[in-house]
């Protein structure tokens, strides 16, 4: 029986079962056991021009290791799906993509090419591959247009936007939480689909406590410091007040935002400074937020991320292929969790959020 259709954990809150306490993969590797049917949300594609800059990526062989597995679909990407037990993965354009398109008219072609092309791969495996769409945040009305388009049309199952938006100039940042986007944010809540606000690296005009130390760039730290608060400027704006029901998911377990959460409502309600927002910020991350596991595979941090947040608030994913699926998937198969939270946060949220059947 194929793997996609059965779900099955192995060994079951420490119980051993005959003959599945520890088993061999084909490669040899010792995996105590496996969570079949998984299903993931921050898996990243690239388009020809979307992958460019590989300054980054310093050990020999990897940014060309990395383009050939952001340009493929059924070989590699396919296949350690299916050796590590993920059933389904939606799929989303690699950062910064749309939101570095300076020209407006550019964006809204990028998008559109993305956003149909990332179709036509679903297409061919519905079973095993979905989308998030592509925005073109440069132009609001233009967004919810294309936004519509992708969840009517195309059958998307929400978009994830690669954090502030480029326009115009190259120094310019745009942020989400200006009035001119309250209509785009009405129609993701109308359309009643999550949005994935995904990381970017912060402009290096703005970075300059990066200077001479540039390891600390993109996801070591500056991902996290970047989308952590555009972030918190969404809730803190009182977006989730006029639009109660909108839902956002935040990867990395939370940028960080889970650690200091007592700290961050501490301060405020000690000296609030007239923040527009009516909530304390734990409520808008119990309410309207939700994390996934990407690139974050540590127990410690899961369990936090848990008590903060709520076991339904937590979502499997890997961040491929900027992480490996075998980190993830054997981390998540074998961390300190009973077999029936690993099927919540592993699939059944998921099928929630999305409604997959």
């Amino acid at each position: 029986m194929p793997i996609h259709h059965i779900l099955r954990i192995l060994l079951v809150d420490g119980v051993d079962v005959p003959g599945a306490d520890a088993m061999v993969d084909q490669t040899g590797r010792m995996r105590k056991f496996t969570m079949q049917g998984k299903i993931t949300l921050e898996e990243h594609f690239a388009l020809e021009g979307t992958f460019a800059n590989t300054s980054r990526f310093s050990v020999p062989g990897m940014a060309e290791d990395l383009q050939a597995r952001l340009t493929d679909f059924e070989n590699i990407r396919l296949k350690e799906m299916d050796e590590f037990d993920i059933e389904l993965a939606i799929q989303s354009l690699n950062a910064p993509g749309v939101q570095a398109v300076l020209e407006t008219p550019e964006a809204i072609d990028l998008a559109q090419r993305s956003n149909d092309y990332l179709a036509e791969q679903c297409a061919r495996r519905p079973d095993r591959f979905a989308g998030f769409a592509a925005l073109p945040m440069q132009d609001p009305e233009a967004a919810v247009e294309e936004l519509t388009r992708c969840i009517r049309d195309l059958g998307f199952k929400g978009a994830l936007v690669n954090g502030f938006t480029q326009k115009d100039t190259p120094e310019t940042v745009i942020y989400f939480d200006g009035p001119e986007y309250r209509p785009f944010w009405a129609a993701v809540e109308a359309l009643n689909v999550p949005f994935y606000l995904h990381p970017r690296n912060p402009l290096p005009s703005r970075s300059q406590y990066f200077e001479g130390h540039p390891w600390f760039t993109n996801s070591a730290w500056a991902f996290a410091m970047e989308t952590a608060m555009h972030a918190l400027r969404l809730m803190g704006s009182g977006l989730f007040d006029d639009f109660p029901k909108l839902q956002i998911i935040l990867g990395h377990l939370g940028e960080r935002i889970p650690f200091d959460l007592w700290r961050l409502d501490h301060r405020l309600k000690k000296s609030p400074q007239g923040i527009p927002a009516k909530e304390p910020m734990r409520y808008y991350m119990q309410n309207n937020v939700h994390l996934t596991t990407s690139g974050n595979f540590h127990d410690p941090t899961l369990n936090l991320s848990i008590t903060e947040m709520g076991l339904e608030r937590i979502m499997f994913s890997v961040d491929y292929p900027f992480e490996t699926t075998e980190d993830a998937a054997v981390w998540f198969d074998n961390c300190e969790l009973s077999s029936a939270d690993k099927v919540t946060i592993g699939r059944t949220n998921a099928q929630k959020m999305f409604g997959l059947d």
